[in-house]
């Protein structure tokens, strides 16, 4: 029994620090803060980013934003499919588009989750949301 529990406990890590290894967005992870965000052209205030954050997990995310919204990620090139599992997003599916470089994290969310967005600009798009965020110091 020993043996047995030792050969899965083996396997589980094995397979945990290979996926983190081959992901090509590991460097997603971790605590980030927003610092500009906008939705269909139009500036969010300052004030309704105040305490806010968004954790990334690999295929997991968190946000805090007065309430807590879990779900999972899935990521192909640049883009992401974002299905809420639990609090205000729960049920639903966004689809977003991401870049990110060291320690700065763009993505633009189209929160109607009817298509990937083409490029990082809301104007003309009311369901559209950008986000640039900057990596947490936490």
């Amino acid at each position: 029994m020993r043996i047995l529990t030792a050969l899965v406990l083996l396997v589980s890590m094995t397979g945990c620090s290979l996926l983190r290894k081959n992901t090509p967005i590991a460097g997603l992870n971790g605590v980030w803060v927003p610092q500009q965000q906008e939705m269909g052209g139009t500036p969010i205030p300052k004030g309704f980013m105040e305490n806010m954050t968004l954790t990334i997990s690999d295929s997991r995310y968190l946000v805090i934003a007065g309430s807590k919204d879990r779900g999972k990620i899935k990521y192909h090139e640049n883009k992401m499919d974002i299905y809420g599992r639990k609090g205000p997003n729960a049920g639903k599916h966004l689809m977003a588009i991401f870049k990110y470089d060291g320690d700065e994290l763009t993505i633009c969310y189209n929160l109607k989750g009817d298509g990937y967005p083409k490029d990082f600009e809301t104007k003309s798009n009311p369901m559209y949301l950008l986000s640039r965020f900057k990596r947490s110091g936490k």
